[in-house]
């Protein structure tokens, strides 16, 4: 699976823009749309778009972990 070096320091900006609560309250498919929604910029072709839901399904765990450390340390 191969994605663009851009796309994906995209995504993760992304997900640092994000709060912390809807990367932690958002369902997994909430999630994903969310995020596939602020990229939708990049015009994501089938493929791609593909391709990045697989890749954000499978990082869900990490993004979760990030959201929760920073709520953690915000508190």
């Amino acid at each position: 699976m191969k994605h663009s070096s851009s796309t994906l320091r995209h995504l993760w900006s992304v997900v640092e823009e994000t709060q912390a609560s809807i990367l932690l309250e958002f369902s997994d498919t909430e999630l994903i749309e969310q995020l596939l929604g602020q990229l939708e910029e990049k015009r994501l072709d089938r493929v791609e778009t593909t391709t990045i839901k697989t890749y954000i399904r499978s990082r869900l765990p990490l993004i979760r972990d990030i959201a929760a450390s920073r709520q953690m340390s915000s508190v």
